[in-house]
C-alpha cells in the first residue's frame, strides 16, 4: 500500500507548474488561447473571424469575455477548434501543446498540408493497388463476369 504524506501531492502539482512555466508553458488554457490569439493578429482579428456578423468591436468584446474566466460567456468547441487552426497556420501551438501536457501526452507534430495531401495520394493510390487485387481474386473463383452491351 502506498502512502502519501500530507501535502505531498500539492508540493507535486507546485513542481509540475514550475517545470512548465520554466518551459514557457502557459499557467492555464485560458492563458494559452490568449498567446493563440496574439500569434493571430489579437482579439479584434479573431473576434472577426469567429463572428463576422457581430463586427469589429462587439466580437472583440465577445471574445475577451470568453477568455476570462471569471465572466460566464464561453467559447464552443468549434470556436476553440477554430482559433487553435488559426494559431497553427502562424506556426502558434500553445492550445494543443497545452492541452497534451496538461494530459500527459507527447507534444504532437504539426503535419503540413502538403505533406497530408501526399499521405492522402499515397494512400488512395494503394487502395486502388487492392482493389484490383480482389477483383483478380474474384475473378478466379467465379470465372470472367460477362458484362451486356447496352
Amino acid at each position: 500500500m502506498c502512502r502519501m504524506v500530507p501535502g505531498a501531492l500539492s508540493k507535486r502539482i507546485q513542481t509540475t507548474a514550475r517545470d512548465l512555466e520554466a518551459f514557457g508553458m502557459p499557467d492555464s488554457f485560458f492563458d494559452a488561447l490568449i498567446e493563440c490569439v496574439k500569434a493571430c493578429g489579437g482579439s479584434k482579428a479573431v473576434g472577426v473571424a469567429l463572428w463576422p456578423s457581430k463586427g469589429v468591436e462587439a466580437a472583440q468584446r465577445q471574445l475577451l469575455a470568453c477568455l476570462n474566466p471569471e465572466r460566464g460567456e464561453k467559447l464552443s468547441l468549434d470556436e476553440l477548434l477554430h482559433i487553435m487552426r488559426l494559431a497553427r497556420e502562424k506556426g502558434c501551438h500553445a492550445g494543443v501543446n497545452y492541452i497534451c501536457s496538461t494530459l500527459s501526452y507527447s507534444q504532437p507534430q504539426p503535419i503540413e498540408p502538403r505533406d497530408e495531401s501526399a499521405e492522402l495520394q499515397r494512400q488512395y493510390i494503394e487502395a486502388a493497388r487492392a482493389m484490383g487485387k480482389l477483383a483478380e481474386r474474384i475473378e478466379r473463383l467465379q470465372g470472367p463476369v460477362l458484362t451486356r452491351a447496352a
